[in-house]
């Protein structure tokens, strides 16, 4: 059978794999434009661009799929199937109806939860003990098909964005594999997702991981973790910015109620940086300031005055 891949970041890769290894011919791998990267800022392929330039499929990367022009090229190709996996352009109703078996996509989350941009994440700030992919067949709104198939995963209490993000990658591609023959030949059943329990998961900024430290330390322990690797959890620290790349509750403070000013340095000791928030401490473990390498926070406390400070301000 003839496939159209869409996807773009390293989350896509695996899933493009699978269909690469499988008896099915991937035709085209559609994937956003080149971005300028690295000191130079020189134009530089992305993970599923580079993958299939490697494997000599042919690459689209068309600024928008609403074009006439993509839409006639998509047509010539004959498709039975497309494949979207974090692809982050949205695929107009005359695309969807492009492939006779229609579109599917891999996402990240147990739909009807956390549909959109940021499900890894979303799971991790809101406490999920579990998450999951699920692969649905696309229809014109968000993340909103009826579901063929889905499985769950664990998150464990010190999961990172990056951690689940490679775990989530491997599970999608190998329920991809499960999946993708009995929606060729028409046997695999979709159901409808339940509406009333849907929740979305917006797309992240950068000011989203600035830390308010009136926050209980599970929260912002959770930030952390949600934010690592992009954009990173940060805060102020003498008027400079200063990256939180690993921290950890304090479990013998609890949760109660804040004994001096949220933001507070009460401690430092060889397991890091104690911070008051807004119920319970946090330990800081490895940081980051403007200019330097991520350290262990510890490390930088013995060079660095900052006992009785306070971050944030």
């Amino acid at each position: 059978m003839r496939i159209a891949f869409a996807g773009s970041p390293d989350f896509a890769v695996p899933s493009l794999a699978a269909l690469v290894d499988s008896p099915h011919d991937v035709v085209v791998a559609l994937t956003q434009p080149d971005r300028p990267a690295g000191r130079g800022r020189k134009l530089r392929p992305g993970p599923v661009s580079q993958f299939a330039l490697d494997h000599g499929i042919d690459v689209l990367q068309p600024e928008t799929l609403s074009d006439a022009a993509i839409q006639r090229r998509l047509r010539t190709l004959r498709l039975d199937l497309a494949v979207i996996v974090a692809y982050g352009l949205l695929l107009p109703p005359r695309v969807l109806s492009i492939p006779s078996a229609g579109c599917i996509n891999v996402h990240a989350s147990l739909l009807p939860r956390w549909r959109g941009a940021s499900p890894i994440q979303a799971a991790i700030l809101a406490g999920d003990a579990t998450t999951g992919v699920s692969i649905m067949q696309m229809e014109a709104g968000l993340d909103t098909g009826p579901v063929y198939a889905m499985r769950e995963l664990a998150i464990g209490p010190a999961e990172t964005a990056a951690t689940l993000h490679d775990r989530l990658a491997a599970l999608g591609a190998d329920l991809l594999r499960e999946v993708v023959d009995r929606v060729l030949d028409g046997t695999a059943v979709a159901a409808p997702q339940d509406e009333a329990a849907a929740s979305y998961a917006a797309r992240i900024d950068k000011a989203d991981a600035v830390i308010d430290w009136t926050a209980p330390a599970i929260e912002i322990d959770r930030r952390v973790r949600a934010y690592r690797p992009w954009p990173v959890a940060e805060t102020l620290l003498d008027g400079e910015r200063l990256r939180c790349w690993a921290a950890t509750p304090v479990p013998d403070m609890g949760d109660g109620e804040a004994t001096t000013v949220p933001g507070h340095i009460v401690a430092v000791g060889p397991a890091g940086i104690d911070v008051q928030t807004g119920a319970g401490v946090l330990r800081l473990t490895e940081i980051q300031m403007p200019g330097r390498q991520r350290t262990d926070a510890a490390a930088f406390a013995r060079g660095h005055q900052v006992a009785g400070k306070t971050v944030g301000v």
